[in-house]
């Protein structure tokens, strides 16, 4: 039989192989000096010369959720909770993103709801697991289904519920050039999917009543 390794053990080791195969800072930035040619300017004059470095730097923080794991915010939970099985909601947890096909900004908000079956988590790990997620590369459905998937494999509530809500900047700033348009994203697991009353009673915390349906959450 195989050895088994642990998921830490194996999430680490796996990040260790992601950052040995990057390139390195010196790389990135003559990448950087290499797009800025290409647009038509010249990154030696002297409003361009540090550039590259801070667009390196703003990438390290921009990106950084590549480096964390985010069930290890969930780890620490705590079990008295006075017999509270009610939906736990916190809502307008603002988020930054970057879209994956044009690493352009994804601007917006993110709200959590789940019912506590015997744990419940302190809410800011539960803003930063939003923000782990949000500090990758990202589409924005992709980064609702793994916020509600780690929260349901990590706490095995009830029920979890994410909606998402936000502006892409890749449509705003380029092709379409549609202003003022807001994307919603939900996905909805557990007594959440399976009980409309439930469903309701969340969207109902978060201002969006009868916005969601079952059939298509999730």
């Amino acid at each position: 039989m195989g050895k088994v390794v642990s998921g830490k053990r194996a999430g680490a080791k796996s990040a260790r192989a992601g950052r040995s195969a990057r390139p390195s800072r010196a790389e990135a930035e003559t990448a950087v000096r290499t797009l800025i040619r290409w647009a038509g300017d010249d990154p030696d004059r002297e409003g361009l010369r540090a550039t590259p470095a801070r667009v390196v730097r703003a990438y390290e923080e921009w990106f950084s959720g590549y480096n964390d794991e985010p069930r290890e915010y969930l780890k620490r939970t705590f079990e008295e909770t006075g017999g509270y099985d009610e939906v736990v909601v916190l809502r307008d947890i603002r988020f930054e993103s970057h879209c994956e096909h044009h690493i352009a900004p994804i601007i917006g908000r993110v709200h959590i709801g789940y019912i506590p079956r015997n744990r419940v988590v302190g809410i800011s790990k539960l803003a930063r697991l939003v923000e782990v997620y949000a500090r990758r590369l990202q589409i924005q459905e992709k980064m609702t289904a793994e916020i509600a998937s780690c929260l349901d494999t990590v706490l095995k509530p009830h029920g979890v519920a994410v909606v998402t809500e936000a502006t892409h900047q890749c449509m705003t700033t380029r092709g379409v050039h549609k202003t003022g348009v807001t994307m919603v994203t939900s996905r909805m697991l557990g007594v959440f999917r399976d009980h409309a009353e439930t469903r309701q009673e969340f969207l109902a915390a978060i201002g969006m009543r009868g916005a969601i349906s079952g059939n298509g959450a999730g």
